[in-house]
């Protein structure tokens, strides 16, 4: 899978503008009442790009957003292709722009590695020494693990994540 392949099923799970008060990336402070209402638009939340034009931003700008800052930062061209959207989808939807390290993490513990958020060649070799399909598997349980464990937003958010980990799953 190339990024182009896994940002068009990004966007496939991602709405266009929604500016719920009660999300917190909708708050250019993370904080919900906190700061400025901008909203999230493709995905792309106030919360971590409060200099953006969320209401007018673009596909292609939400494109280069992703590549920039989730794609490459997270590994993805160095996992097999069965890995590399749930990756991809994970560090977004976990971490902060050019920062996936939560997603790195569950990535080395589904490895049975140090979780150390560095993709290094302790990682590389264990990627290199499990069957991608096994992989999945492991990678989307740390997820759901991840999910389940986030108590605050749960309540409100929980179905549509672990939805989402279901339909990954299905695909393949």
């Amino acid at each position: 899978m190339d990024f182009d392949t896994a940002f068009e099923k990004l966007i496939g799970h991602e709405g266009g503008f929604q500016n719920d008060t009660h999300d917190r990336a909708n708050w250019t402070t993370g904080k919900i009442g906190i700061g400025t209402l901008k909203g999230t638009k493709y995905g792309i939340s106030a919360m971590s790009y409060p200099g953006e034009d969320i209401a007018n931003l673009t596909l292609d700008r939400a494109k280069f957003l992703y590549k920039r800052d989730f794609w490459g930062p997270a590994g993805c061209d160095l996992v097999p292709d069965e890995v590399k959207f749930d990756l991809f989808d994970t560090a977004v939807h976990t971490s902060a722009p050019g920062r996936p390290v939560t997603a790195i993490k569950m990535l080395q513990r589904a490895l049975g590695v140090a979780d150390d958020g560095v993709l290094g060649s302790r990682t590389a070799l264990a990627i290199s020494n499990i069957h991608p399909l096994r992989l999945v598997a492991r990678f989307n349980g740390e997820r759901l693990d991840y999910t389940n464990n986030n108590r605050e937003q749960f309540a409100r958010f929980g179905v549509g994540w672990t939805q989402r980990i279901a339909e990954n799953l299905k695909a393949v």
